[in-house]
C-alpha cells in the first residue's frame, strides 16, 4: 500500500516536483516529463524514454549522461498522451533526431507513434521502437505481441549509451533493435501493488502460491504455481530466459535480477547466488550484472529475471559509462555536461491551458449547441466519478486497473475545457475540438487518445456557423467520432474494446433518427442498446490491449472500456430529465 500521499489524483504531479527539485543537477521539467538540465549537444541523437509512472527508477531516473536525454512521465500506469510524449520529444531533441522508446503497450504506441509522426511532420527525424521481452504475454511465434518489462531498461541503455557515443539515428535504432530482439525477461509476484489512496492491491496471489508471468502496470501473472524456496525460483527463472538463447550466442550475457517494489535486496542476493551459478554451469559469462530495483512496480513483491544475448557492440554500449539521478556506471560521476543549462517551463507541472484567443464567431444555434455539450460532459463526469472504483475494479481483473481513474482525469479536463470555451462564445465544432484535445491530453492511455480522437472528429463533422442542428447531424457527428475511432485503435467489433458498445450504439441512434424518432426518443433508445452491448462483452475474450495476456481470466466480466462508454451515453439523459424538472 502507498502510505504517503496528498491528493492521489495528483501523486503523480506531487511526485514529479519533489523528484524535479531533488534532482536539479540532472534534470530539469518540461511539459509532460523531464530533461536533462542541460541543452541536448550538436550532433547528438536524443534518446526519450517513457511509459505511465509507479516503475521509478525506471523512466525519469535514468535521465543523463549515457542513458537517456528526457523522459515522458504519464499518470500512475497509464501511457502519456501523445501531446506530452511530443513536447518532452521536442524539448529533447537537438539537430541530429530523436529516439522514443517505450514498452510494448496500446496506449503507449497509439501516443508515441502519434507524437513522431507530429515531430516528422515540421521536419525533425523522429522514430519509435517498443520493447517486447516479456516471454509470458504471447508466445516466441509472435515476438510483436509481446509486453516490454524490465527489458526496457537493456534496449534504453544501449539506445543511449550509443547515441552518446556519437552513433547516428540510424546506428542507435539498430543497436536499440539488435539489443530489443536479443532480450528475455520472465516474471514472478508474491503480491499485487496498490494503488495510491486504494484499499485493496490490483489482484491478489493466495496463500502459499505466486503469479508467473507478470505485468508490471499490476496486471496479475498469466498463471500460478506453488511459492517456491529461493534456490527452486532461481531454477524457474533461469530456465526460462533461456528457452529461446540464439543460436548465435557468443556466451556472454547481460543480466538483471529486478525487484518490484517490496522484495528486500537481501532477498534479491539470495536468489542471485543461485542464478549466477545455473548460469555458469550453462556455459554463460555475466557482463556487469544488476541485482536490484530497475523497473518496479509501485510496492509489488516479486521478482523478475532479464537476460540479453551479448555481441560485442552491445557488451560495449552495456559497459559504458552513465551518470544519472538513479543509476551510476564506470566513474562515480562523470564530469559535468557542458553546453548550456535549459530553463525550467513554468508550464512544466501544470498540464494545458485551452486557447482562446483565437475562438472564431459563433450562430446562435451552434452556441445553444455548445452549451448542450458542457451540460452533458458535465453529466458524463458525475457518472464517471461514481463509478471510477468499480470502472478500475473491472479493468484490474485483467489490466492495470486504472481505468475510471483515467477517464474521470479525461472528462474533467474536457468539461474544465468546454466551461471556458463557453464563456468565450464559442460554437459546438470549436468547443468539441478543444474538449477532445484536453482530454488526450490530460487522460493520457488508449482511452484519452481514443475518446480525444472521438471527440474531435465530431466537431469536425458540426459547424460554428449553422443555422441549426439537427438530430442528423448528431447521430452524422458520433458516426464520425466512432469511425475515426476504429482509424486509430485498430480494434475490430468483437476484440473486448469500447467499440463493442460504440457500434452499437451509433447503429441504434442512426436507426431510430431514421424511422423519424425525436432526439432524445432515439438517443434513450440507443443508449439502452449500448447497456446491454457492454454487458455482453463478458463473454467476448480480448484480442488487443492490455487484457490480451490474460484473456481467459477477463471471461466473465465485461470490458471496462464498453461499459464506461455506455455509462456515459446513458448519463447524458440526464439532461433531459432535468429540462423536463424544470
Amino acid at each position: 500500500m502507498t502510505h504517503l500521499f496528498n491528493d492521489p489524483a495528483a501523486f503523480t504531479e506531487d511526485m514529479l516536483a519533489g523528484f524535479l527539485d531533488a534532482n536539479s543537477d540532472y534534470v530539469t521539467g518540461v511539459p509532460g516529463g523531464v530533461v536533462r538540465a542541460q541543452e541536448t549537444p550538436q550532433g547528438k541523437v536524443a534518446v526519450v524514454v517513457g511509459g505511465g509512472s509507479g516503475h521509478y527508477p525506471a523512466f525519469c531516473g535514468v535521465v543523463g549522461r549515457g542513458f537517456a536525454d528526457g523522459a515522458v512521465v504519464g499518470n500512475i500506469f497509464t501511457s502519456p498522451s501523445a501531446q506530452e510524449a511530443y513536447t518532452v520529444a521536442k524539448a529533447a531533441t537537438g539537430d541530429a533526431g530523436v529516439l522514443i522508446l517505450s514498452g510494448n503497450y496500446a496506449g503507449d504506441v497509439l501516443n508515441f507513434t502519434s507524437a513522431a509522426q507530429r515531430l516528422t511532420a515540421e521536419g525533425m527525424q523522429a522514430r519509435v521502437l517498443f520493447v517486447t521481452d516479456d516471454l509470458a504475454s504471447a508466445p516466441a511465434t509472435e515476438p510483436e505481441r509481446r509486453r516490454g518489462v524490465a527489458g526496457d531498461f537493456v534496449v534504453f541503455r544501449v539506445a543511449g549509451a550509443a547515441a552518446e557515443a556519437g552513433y547516428d539515428l540510424d546506428a542507435v535504432e539498430t543497436a536499440a533493435r539488435r539489443a530489443n530482439d536479443r532480450t528475455h525477461t520472465l516474471g514472478v509476484a508474491f503480491s499485487g501493488c496498490t494503488l495510491p489512496g486504494a484499499r485493496t492491491p490490483l489482484f491478489t496471489v493466495p496463500e502459499g502460491r505466486m503469479g508467473v508471468g507478470l505485468g508490471i502496470h499490476g496486471e496479475p501473472g498469466v498463471s500460478e504455481a506453488d511459492m517456491p524456496s529461493a534456490s527452486e525460483l532461481a531454477v524457474r527463472l533461469v530456465d526460462g530466459v533461456l528457452a529461446e538463447r540464439p543460436a548465435d550466442c557468443s556466451g556472454r550475457i547481460a543480466v538483471i535480477l529486478n525487484g518490484l517494489g517490496t522484495t528486500k535486496y537481501e532477498e534479491l542476493f539470495v536468489v542471485w547466488a543461485t542464478v549466477s551459478r545455473l548460469l555458469t554451469e550453462r556455459g554463460l559469462t555475466v557482463v556487469e550484472p544488476e541485482v536490484g530495483e530497475l523497473v518496479t512496480s509501485l510496492d509489488m513483491a516479486g521478482v523478475s529475471l532479464t537476460v540479453t544475448f551479448l555481441d560485442e557492440e552491445l557488451e560495449s554500449l552495456w559497459r559504458a559509462p552513465a551518470d544519472t539521478p538513479a543509476y551510476r556506471k564506470g566513474l562515480a560521476r562523470l564530469a559535468q555536461e557542458g553546453g548550456e543549462r535549459r530553463r525550467r517551463s513554468p508550464a512544466a507541472q501544470g498540464g494545458t491551458s485551452t486557447e482562446t484567443a483565437q475562438i472564431p464567431p459563433a450562430t446562435p444555434a451552434s452556441r445553444q449547441a455548445a452549451a448542450a455539450v458542457v451540460t452533458a460532459l458535465s453529466s458524463m463526469r458525475t457518472a464517471l466519478i461514481e463509478s471510477a472504483d468499480e470502472l478500475g475494479r473491472i479493468d484490474a481483473v485483467a489490466g492495470d486497473g486504472d481505468h475510471g481513474r483515467g477517464m474521470v482525469k479525461g472528462v474533467t479536463a474536457a468539461v474544465e475545457a468546454a466551461m471556458s470555451l463557453a464563456e468565450h462564445g464559442a460554437g459546438v465544432s470549436t468547443m468539441l475540438t478543444g474538449a477532445g484535445d484536453a482530454w488526450a491530453t490530460r487522460a493520457g492511455g488508449t482511452s484519452g487518445a481514443l475518446w480525444g480522437a472521438g471527440l474531435c472528429a465530431a466537431g469536425a463533422r458540426l459547424s460554428d456557423t449553422a443555422s441549426t442542428i439537427t438530430a442528423e447531424d448528431v447521430s452524422d457527428a458520433l458516426r464520425r467520432g466512432v469511425n475515426t475511432i476504429v482509424a486509430i485503435g485498430k480494434a475490430a467489433p468483437g476484440d473486448k474494446t469500447l467499440l463493442d458498445a460504440a457500434l452499437p450504439f451509433a447503429d441504434a441512434l442512426e436507426s431510430a433518427i431514421g424511422r423519424g424518432a425525436d432526439l432524445w426518443t432515439a438517443w434513450d433508445e440507443a443508449a439502452a442498446v449500448a447497456h446491454t452491448a457492454a454487458l455482453a462483452t463478458a463473454d467476448l475474450v480480448p484480442k488487443t490491449g492490455r487484457a490480451r495476456p490474460l484473456a481467459a481470466r477477463s471471461i466473465g466480466t465485461p470490458d471496462a472500456g464498453a461499459t464506461s462508454y455506455a455509462l456515459c451515453v446513458r448519463s447524458v439523459l440526464s439532461i433531459r430529465t432535468k429540462e423536463h424538472a424544470e
